[in-house]
């Protein structure tokens, strides 16, 4: 039996499309099949085994950190960052996630490096996967009361005291926490090097993304569904002309820059 009794476009749709794992004898016959569509289909799952394989070997370095917490006995080890230091508008929010051993999400990255969809999609496995996770954020005014810096420390410790159970361990993205006695290694660019630095980050960015869609309904005009409260010519353009918001860090020179100057 040969695959020219088999379609191509099945075999596509099972070993590609669906990606099914093709059986060993079923690949010999692929080979042996001077089709030019059986050709690219055997090239098509040669380059997902690689692209798995690099997968694969990112994620055994995304975890060095937790795994060396791990073997030495420490099993609850949170990873925390935040999201939305810079924006004009909206809380600054940070994301505490706490993984069971050995745990490996594909795709989990730094939310900056990911798509807009990728990251609502990766948000909701994480939460699944994860043993715990939390958010905790510190709002506009007590952005304008503390400075941004401090805030962002603050919705971090907040984000930590809400994990159930408490971790035992923190890795955090370039920081430290304040008021904490757990140990805990500030990492920098944590997001690109631990996997639940990097979770953190997802779940922080998605949690003050839908913040800030739902702001937008409260507040039209702004768009802050779109840009999020960053600085872009859009928000700066609707601050001229709608004013300030209570939602505004009145605190930022940036926002009165953009109140008052004409692009």
């Amino acid at each position: 039996m040969t695959t020219r009794r088999l379609k191509l476009s099945d075999l596509r749709e099972r070993y590609v499309d669906r990606q099914r794992p093709l059986p060993r004898e079923l690949e010999r016959r692929l080979r042996e099949d001077d089709r030019p569509g059986a050709g690219r289909i055997l090239a098509a799952i040669e380059k997902r085994r690689r692209d798995n394989r690099a997968e694969g070997q990112r994620l055994r370095q995304m975890l060095r950190y937790e795994r060396t917490l791990w073997a030495n006995g420490t099993m609850l080890v949170a990873g925390v960052d935040e999201a939305g230091m810079s924006p004009l508008a909206g809380p600054v929010v940070a994301a505490a996630v706490i993984f069971a051993v050995e745990t490996r999400i594909e795709e989990v990255d730094d939310s900056k490096r990911l798509p807009a969809d990728v990251r609502e999609r990766l948000a909701l496995v994480i939460k699944r996967r994860a043993a715990c996770w939390a958010v905790g954020q510190a709002s506009s005014r007590e952005i304008d009361e503390l400075n941004i810096y401090h805030a962002g420390l603050l919705a971090m410790r907040r984000a930590v005291l809400a994990l159930q159970p408490q971790p035992e361990a923190l890795l955090v993205d370039a920081r430290v926490v304040p008021d904490t006695s757990l140990r805990q290694q500030s990492i920098v660019r944590g997001d690109q090097k631990s996997l639940s630095i990097a979770a953190a980050s997802v779940i922080a960015k998605t949690t003050r993304d839908g913040l800030m869609v739902r702001l937008d309904q409260q507040y039209p005009g702004y768009g802050l569904a779109q840009h999020k409260g960053y600085p872009v010519s859009q928000h700066r353009d609707a601050i001229r002309r709608l004013g300030v918001l209570p939602i505004h860090r009145r605190s930022f020179p940036s926002l009165w820059r953009a109140a008052r100057d004409a692009d």
